[in-house]
């Protein structure tokens, strides 16, 4: 097997080959970050290695949007990719002794980690997966878009601005509310015209708590993973508890690692807020920890976990909810 480092950047691509393990021996080049890049890149690793495309093994970091091209391109022409997560490779450049860092030691660092690692193959997201990430971002921002003109109208107001000022942040507010309409009308018709997507949609809006926002993020989230289990996308998604204690004298208490999406999480957190209230399930776990004596917000990191365990399963075994625990008084 051939190993190939790949520091990804916005314009190029950093390039190492491990040539020989043992000694520490490299062979680097640099790559513009375009599609010509990219097949210049396959063609110099097939050159380099001998090896045949089936057995090169490409490793880079998750950097944004800036590395699915390559990855792509990569997987379509039949070579092995693995995408990882830049702090696993930090702390494994650490255990190294690497202090300095820079593009081509990165990619060295990258090529040094798969061979000694052995990372999961990375697979594409389904196009209509894509299509709807690309939609919800775009949500997203037009609900940033309208804050900031709401937060504008406020203080034009209280300023005393001129009725021209206001007019033109009105429009402009209008303009935006009727942009997001068209939007939300787009991902409401891009899931009606895939039957599986529909299906999970149903699946998710069943469960107490789960409303269209919530349905459709958890969907482009499971839908883009191959998680192996419910824990794994809530370890995801940042989750699961972190403890920090040592010997007698260190007792920290334990947080939410907060490691994944921190804007997803936020929905979540209203979702569990409902939840605690109209989800027997939840409530119940909910009210179970109170009683134990955690604090509220403990309570509801637990009950968003809750929550997410429940998304996964009725996707997984695809039947709608239903309750384990008769509902509280």
């Amino acid at each position: 097997m051939a190993w190939i480092g790949i520091d990804v950047s916005k314009a190029k691509l950093d390039a190492a080959w491990l040539r020989d393990a043992t000694r520490g021996k490299f062979k680097d080049k640099v790559f513009p970050n375009t599609p010509a890049g990219h097949q210049a890149l396959l063609t110099w690793a097939g050159r380099q290695s001998g090896a045949p495309l089936a057995d090169v093994h490409f490793v880079m970091e998750a950097t944004g949007v800036y590395h699915e091209a390559l990855a792509c391109a990569l997987h379509d022409a039949g070579a092995r990719v693995s995408v990882v997560n830049p702090a696993q490779v930090r702390d494994y450049a650490k255990s190294l002794g690497v202090r300095s860092k820079n593009d081509r030691r990165d990619s060295r660092v990258l090529a040094r980690f798969g061979e000694s690692r052995r990372p999961g193959l990375w697979q594409p997201e389904p196009r209509e997966i894509r299509e709807l990430k690309a939609l919800l971002a775009r949500l997203e921002a037009l609900d940033g878009d309208i804050r900031r003109e709401l937060n504008r109208q406020e203080k034009a107001q209280i300023s005393q601005a001129s009725e021209e000022v206001l007019a033109s942040i009105r429009t402009m507010h209008q303009q935006l509310e009727q942009e997001k309409q068209r939007l939300l009308a787009l991902i409401d018709d891009h899931i009606d015209r895939h039957p599986h997507l529909k299906q999970d949609r149903h699946l998710l809006e069943s469960i107490p708590g789960v409303g269209p926002v919530v349905s459709r993020c958890m969907i482009s989230l499971v839908r883009s993973r191959p998680f192996t289990g419910a824990a794994q996308c809530a370890a995801y998604l940042g989750l699961i508890p972190v403890e920090h204690q040592s010997g007698t004298s260190v007792r920290g208490r334990p947080r939410l690692s907060k490691a994944g999406n921190a804007r997803l999480r936020a929905k979540l957190y209203m979702a569990a807020v409902v939840a605690v209230r109209c989800n027997p399930d939840v409530k119940a776990l909910y009210q179970r920890l109170l009683a134990r004596g955690k604090c509220k917000m403990s309570a509801l990191g637990a009950a968003m976990r809750k929550l997410v365990h429940i998304c996964f399963g009725v996707l997984k075994h695809r039947k709608p909810y239903q309750a384990q625990t008769t509902l509280l008084a």
